[in-house]
């Protein structure tokens, strides 16, 4: 019965940051000068082996600097969610330090980070410039932050990242309390690829829902106690015990 859950911690994200250290913070978007690579021992008289090329670090914007200096728990080594309308926000509260265009470009470089959609990814809500949380993160912005994750490493990352997105989009789909169309109507898919995707998530979160709703069936005809019957299925009880709640309030709604 355990097989084919919903794992109940967050999968681990490869493309995640080192944890903050004590230095300044960082802006999202900055990048860490890349260690020198060794060198490698060649045969007497072997052609020495070209350099690969390395991508040029993209240059922090100078204000996404001074936000990250201003704000460090909204834009530093693990960035918040921000409050729809923090740029007029910003510009109030400092209108003498930022140009309209250059905040505009560095809110810009900031929100297509990955650390950014990594915490919208997560299902974060929104804060404001105190830090304080405003509102909940959209369903739709959940999944198309976890869709864009995806898609910047798809390549690299083979079905095992596939994988680890799809059943967080599963979670993500049941966090969300929408029904299936209107859930799809929210995304507003229109990419061939990311559709096949959010599908391939949807089928995920019905074959769990499934083997959910014969766990509680069995449990019902067993008349045993949860510890007792997890125990039968080499089950942890407290992930049988969530797995059956799961069950019993959709029966209820």
């Amino acid at each position: 019965m355990m097989e084919g859950l919903l794992p109940q911690s967050e999968p681990a994200m490869t493309d995640t940051v080192p944890p903050a250290d004590t230095r300044a913070p960082q802006p999202a978007g900055a990048h860490s000068a890349p260690r020198p690579a060794r060198a490698r021992r060649r045969a007497p008289g072997a052609p020495a082996a070209a350099a690969p090329a390395r991508a040029a670090a993209r240059p922090v914007p100078p204000a996404l600097q001074a936000l990250a200096g201003l704000y460090p728990r909204l834009f530093g080594e693990a960035p918040l969610p921000l409050k729809r309308g923090i740029f007029d926000d910003l510009l109030a509260a400092h209108p003498e330090q930022f140009e309209r265009e250059a905040l505009k470009q560095a809110l810009g470089v900031h929100t297509r980070s990955t650390r950014y959609l990594q915490a919208v990814a997560a299902g974060q809500p929104r804060h404001d410039l105190q830090g304080q949380s405003v509102e909940p993160m959209a369903p739709e912005h959940v999944h198309h932050a976890l869709w864009e994750l995806y898609r910047r490493r798809q390549e690299r990352g083979g079905e095992e990242w596939r994988s680890k997105i799809r059943t967080r989009m599963a979670r993500a789909i049941e966090a969300s309390g929408l029904a299936r169309e209107d859930y799809c109507a929210r995304v507003h898919i229109r990419d061939a690829a990311a559709q096949a995707l959010l599908d391939e998530a949807l089928a995920e979160l019905s074959a769990l829902h499934a083997r959910e709703e014969a766990l509680l069936r069995a449990f019902e005809a067993s008349g045993q106690s949860v510890e007792a019957f997890a125990g039968m299925y080499g089950m942890d009880p407290r992930v049988a015990e969530r797995s059956l709640q799961r069950a019993r309030q959709r029966h209820a709604a």
